[in-house]
């Protein structure tokens, strides 16, 4: 039970900003190293690999579209679990998580994006196809833009968190409908082949690069989502700093 309470107490306390940006300074250069480290080792064994017999070469594209799509989708989830934690626990940094969670992950789905049109044109001979997939990773995509529009053009943070933490929590249907689509609907784009309630059905061949480079994807988000929540509260710390000293250098000129 002590265990458990004194766990309890270490999460509460990341939740002050001085003590996550302590944890933060330690953490980061572990995850940069780790994510550099299976990046090194997903890369050798993805350009190793052999080719699908069908895809060729083209195989390899889906070691990046893949771990970036995940990404995309993990990132908003992570958005709208601090939305919730904004709205109904006000926890101290609910908003700035979600602040800074939005460019990674429109930065993610961009790319997942990109590298489903490269692969596309020779798989399917064509860029884009209008099908369920990649209309609702598209929407993923204007959605965050929407977010980042949000935040940049409301002044005021608190107001900006509030209505971006609604919009958040209501875009949140689009993440089960970009998961089950190829399921739903009869769709282009392949049907799940990892995360499956079977099991994988990829080749181990296949699967091992893809399931490594999704780790250095996932390190790669950690050590961005950290260092970047940790730059967002030296921003607003030094903004508040400057405010107390125009207002202080006011009152003295009255």
């Amino acid at each position: 039970m002590s265990s458990y309470s004194n766990a309890a107490k270490y999460v509460k306390g990341l939740a002050q900003p001085t003590r996550f940006v302590e944890m933060s300074d330690r953490a980061i250069p572990v995850l940069s190293a780790l994510t550099m480290l299976f990046f090194l080792i997903g890369l050798y064994v993805a350009f190793s690999s052999d080719v699908d017999y069908q895809q060729g070469a083209t195989v390899r594209i889906m070691y990046v579209h893949v771990p970036s799509a995940w990404m995309a989708m993990l990132c908003y989830t992570v958005m709208t679990l601090n939305a919730v934690g904004s709205l109904v626990w006000r926890h101290p940094l609910a908003d700035v998580s979600a602040r800074v969670a939005a460019p990674l992950g429109a930065a993610f789905t961009f790319v997942s994006l990109v590298t489903g049109a490269i692969w596309g044109k020779p798989m399917w001979g064509t860029w884009w196809v209008w099908d369920a997939r990649l209309t609702s990773m598209f929407v993923l995509f204007i959605m965050y833009l929407g977010i980042l529009a949000i935040n940049r053009a409301v002044d005021e943070p608190t107001r900006a968190a509030r209505v971006s933490a609604v919009l958040i929590i209501v875009g949140f249907v689009n993440i089960p409908i970009i998961k089950f689509s190829v399921e739903w609907w009869n769709t282009l784009h392949q049907p799940a082949s990892v995360l499956r309630f079977d099991g994988p059905a990829l080749d181990i061949e296949f699967l091992r690069p893809l399931l490594i480079m999704g780790l250095a994807f996932t390190t790669l988000f950690a050590t961005l989502y950290v260092a970047s929540i940790r730059n967002e509260i030296w921003r607003r710390k030094l903004i508040s700093h400057y405010r107390l000293a125009a207002r202080a250098a006011s009152q003295r000129d009255s």
